[in-house]
């Protein structure tokens, strides 16, 4: 077995997260400019650093969740989304809008949900859970900070509302904040929780294998109710979505078919 084998092995037992099921190529090139750009010879080596150095062992997991984000990231599903997706699921839904933004990295897709969602629906008709499985991105989005390009899509609407500027940096709003409930959670080895009208899941998958994405495809689908729907990144396309419960509703939104 050979040093990165065992490195993902032992990683592993230390922190849950098989790093078999990301895509190896993809995966091994980044940790390897990583372990160089820290100067260690190799990744057992750089493991056993890991193990006295959170901060080391931190950057290491920020570095391998691809924490890159937008608001309103492809501003034209987002117009579908409030258009076509959102009036369908208001009508079908069973009371209080449950919303999940998984791998939420800092807090631009949850934060824009929350924005889009409480131009149509008071507080108290939906509620909005992130998730991500670093500690620190949710910190970072918890606090609501954020530099200039990461608005560039958002309608002037809702940066003049939600965010205060100080110097080069953008806080949103505490009413917005508040909004949203902020929590750990692996989607490759954690229990989802259930009856979700609207899932968002967008750019992780692609890192994925086909064995991880087929789980993640079923867990999301149980989680939701029916009729409930699935939103995931431009190049995420679900092929043969009714082999894991789904219907196309339209590109990049899927929506429950059976219970």
């Amino acid at each position: 077995m050979n040093d990165y084998a065992i490195f993902v092995k032992k990683f592993y037992i230390k922190s849950g997260i098989d790093l078999n099921l990301y895509k190896e190529a993809q995966m091994k090139r980044r940790m390897v400019a990583l372990r160089e750009k820290k100067g260690y010879a190799s990744f057992l080596e750089y493991l056993k650093a890991m193990d006295t150095d959170r901060q080391l062992y931190e950057e290491f997991l920020d570095r391998m969740t691809i924490n890159v984000s937008e608001f309103y990231r492809n501003p034209i599903r987002w117009q579908q989304l409030e258009e076509d997706i959102l009036p369908h699921l208001i009508r079908s839904s069973q009371g209080k809008l449950r919303v999940w933004s998984a791998a939420c990295s800092t807090g631009e897709e949850p934060y824009s949900l929350a924005m889009l969602l409480s131009k149509h629906l008071a507080p108290s008709q939906f509620s909005i859970m992130a998730t991500d499985l670093d500690d620190v991105v949710i910190e970072k989005a918890k606090q609501g900070k954020y530099h200039e390009r990461a608005l560039i899509d958002l309608p002037e609407e809702f940066q003049k509302r939600y965010f205060t500027r100080r110097g080069d940096d953008y806080y949103i709003s505490d009413e917005i904040k508040q909004l949203v409930t902020f929590k750990k959670h692996n989607l490759l080895a954690d229990v989802y929780e259930r009856n979700f009208d609207l899932i968002v899941c967008r750019n992780v998958l692609i890192y994925f294998t086909e064995e991880a994405k087929e789980k993640v495809y079923t867990s999301f689908q149980r989680a939701l109710r029916p009729g409930g729907m699935l939103f995931v990144g431009g190049t995420e396309q679900i092929f043969q979505p009714k082999r894991y419960g789904y219907a196309i509703k339209q590109s990049f939104f899927y929506e429950k078919i059976d219970g």
